[in-house]
Order: C-alpha cells, then structure tokens, then sequence
C-alpha cells in the first residue's frame, strides 16, 4: 500500500507552523521540515524554527541537525526524509512535510533524476571560487552557456540552483531542463494531500514585515553576532540566508542597521513571491485562502476536515 503524505507549504510568515501543529495534534502526525535554512544548529532566530513551546510535543524532524559549513542538497534531503516519512508511517502515525523550500517538497513528489547524481564536492568547491570573486552573475552565465531553458528560470542569487544545474551538466552532459519527463515525473509512491496556503499580498507582506521587526527584538543581531564567534564565516552559503547576509554586512560597515532590516523586509517579501510562483506550477496542490477563515482557529479545522476526508477517500470509506 502507498503510505500516505499531508505536504502543507506556503510562502514565509502565512502560518506554516501552527497550522502543522494543529493538524499533527489532531491526527496523530509527526512534522518533517522541508525548509532548507531550518537544517542548520545555531540559526534558530532568523529561520523561524518552531520553539519547543509552540511545537506542544510534536516531533519535529530534519531541523536544527546540520553545523552551518555542513554539506547538504535535495538529493540528500530527500534520501532522507523518504526514510523518516517510512519509520513514521510504520508507527501508525501520519507524516506531515512542512516548508517552504520547493525543491526539497519536488524531491519528494516527483522522481527527480537528478536528485540521483551525487554532490561533486571538487567541483563545487571551484563554482565557490568564482561566486566569491565574480559573483552571481557570472555562475549564472556559465548555466545559460549550457543551459539556457534552466538559466532563464533562476536568478543570480539563486546560487544553490545554478550550482546544481551545473553540477547535473557535468556529470551527465545533459542539461538539467533536457530530461524532461524523466526528471519531473509525479510519484507514485504516496497517497498524497498537498496544500499551500496563501493570503492577500498586502496582508503577507505586512505580515513579514512584523516578523523581521520581531526577530530582530528577539536577538537576531546576537545570533549572528554569535556564528561569527563560532568562526562561520559570511562566505558560507548558509549565512547568504536572508537576516544573516545583510546583518553582516551591517556588521561589516557596509550599511546602517537600518538599511540592513529594510533589506531583510524586501528579501523576505521577494522570497515570498518566488514561493507562490514555485507552487502554482502543480496542479495537484489544494490552494487554502486564510483569509476566508474567521480565525486560525476555524482555518485549521477545515484543514484537519478536509486531510480527513481525503485520506478516508483514498481508503475506500
């Protein structure tokens, strides 16, 4: 039998984390994080990790495991979390992946080809190299050389695509965007519920504007003053997370603090609307309107309604 899978993702600050909570309380669930700055120790403030209070005795996996100069990809996440989704759905419980990250969610609802390709750390290291003295840019110009179908979809701040891309170039001699059905293939092996929740775009951005001020009361300075301490430097690619990136720079002279948390309010609300592109592209997930609920309350009841319906359906009840 196909084990069943609830996806509940959304762009930053719809209210991911209350929402899972509520529904893993209610049907027994367990939470895997699909947010791919949530992996790394010591950066708990600027990812929105859930606190332990808010997670009410849920377990939570794949967050807070990985040292921020740890090695990781989506091929590694989903080997991964493939795993923990088994070892939870043998216990009798209800998997539930939660995040915001779409090529962690792809690799888990599509047979992604590439995520088969090991990291080329070698080469990797080298495509650092020219990100540091060149930039961006200048990776994403080497992408459109061999790749321009990918290329065209990415920005050059999208360094962990590019990278991949290349990567996948390299070692197949294809290009990422030429394996077509065999890259991007629905999977089979779950019994899916995915949903993404979405709000008025004023309301969102207000609301990531509100977060970034509340993160920042909450000691996002001392956290990144922290990682440096602890020798992170601002080259690695966990602290060109949106907080960490313009925090240093604010550390490092470069600008005030409050160009650097206007700087975290604008990248957070772009981040947000390549979420809601990212998602729009299947057809399969469910689109929840928070702002046709009273309240979280009356929001996450329909949710855990429906998730029961859907999954009573899918057993023939």
């Amino acid at each position: 039998m196909k084990e069943k899978l609830v996806i509940l993702t959304g762009p930053t600050a719809v209210g991911k984390t209350s929402a899972s909570i509520a529904i893993a309380k209610a049907l027994d669930g367990e939470i895997v994080s699909a947010d791919s700055m949530q992996i790394y120790k010591y950066m708990d403030i600027g990812t929105a990790k859930a606190t332990l209070e808010e997670m009410e005795g849920i377990p939570h996996h794949l967050t807070d495991f990985l040292e921020p100069d740890g090695d990781f990809s989506a091929a590694i996440y989903s080997e991964m979390a493939k795993s923990i989704i088994s070892d939870i759905s043998s216990r009798g419980k209800l998997p539930i992946v939660v995040g915001g990250t779409g090529l962690y969610i792809n690799s888990l609802v599509y047979d992604l080809e590439f995520g088969k390709i090991d990291p080329q750390p070698d080469y990797r290291a080298e495509l650092e190299d020219i990100v540091r003295e060149h930039g961006g840019e200048q990776l994403l110009l080497m992408l459109s050389e061999v790749d321009p179908v990918s290329a065209s979809k990415l920005g050059s701040r999208d360094i962990k695509r590019i990278m991949r891309a290349l990567e996948v170039f390299k070692v197949t001699g294809e290009p990422l965007s030429n394996q077509g059905g065999s890259f991007r293939k629905e999977t089979e092996s779950y019994d899916l519920s995915m949903y993404c929740l979405n709000m008025d775009r004023k309301k969102l951005y207000d609301r990531i504007d509100l977060r970034v001020d509340q993160m920042m009361d909450s000691g996002l300075i001392t956290e990144v003053k922290s990682l440096i301490e602890r020798g992170y430097h601002k080259s690695l690619q966990a602290m060109q997370g949106i907080g960490y990136k313009e925090l240093c720079q604010y550390l490092d002279g470069e600008c005030t603090l409050q160009e650097a948390v206007d700087r975290i309010k604008q990248g957070s609300r772009n981040y947000a609307k390549r979420q809601l592109t990212w998602f729009r592209r299947d057809n399969r997930i469910k689109w929840v309107d928070v702002d046709d609920y009273k309240d979280k309350a009356d929001l996450h009841s329909f949710l855990i309604g429906d998730i029961l319906k859907v999954l009573n359906n899918k057993e023939g009840l």
